[in-house]
């Protein structure tokens, strides 16, 4: 179903992404060397684990978001598959920072990711302005 798994998995990585946030917390506040890390704000790992966090949360949202739009509209929005799928590998950005930043992994998940949430939420917004008789309240 086009949308369900968008919501489902969107509240489970916002759940995670605000989980990383209590370990960003623990590294700011309680972990030894902590004065280092509050140090390199802006560089490095600190600063990528941030971009992590905040893009994880916000790309979850989206997908709710997202996810919720295509089920209500599901008659009245064509190509519901692929915009879902997009919004889903959007996941990939934020995915793709923590996998450079503990795995280092190449940055090409982060571009893919970005592209792919960009074009879905780009598509959602065309597929709108082209709806014909909408109604808002069933």
């Amino acid at each position: 179903m086009n949308g369900k798994n968008n919501i489902a998995i969107g509240f489970l990585t916002m759940g995670l992404f605000m989980a990383y946030g209590f370990l960003l917390i623990y590294h700011r506040d309680f972990a030894p060397g902590k004065e280092e890390w509050v140090n390199s704000y802006s560089i490095g790992k600190h600063f990528e684990s941030r971009l992590a966090h905040v893009h994880g949360n916000l790309f979850a949202f989206l997908n709710i978001l997202i996810g919720y739009l295509l089920l209500h509209f599901k008659d009245n929005l064509q190509n519901t598959k692929t915009i879902s799928w997009l919004a889903l590998s959007g996941l990939l950005m934020p995915l793709g920072i923590l996998g450079e930043i503990y795995l280092g992994l190449s940055p090409i998940f982060v571009l893919l990711g970005a592209l792919a949430m960009t074009t879905s939420v780009v598509w959602m917004g065309y597929s709108f302005f082209h709806i014909k008789n909408i109604k808002l309240i069933k």
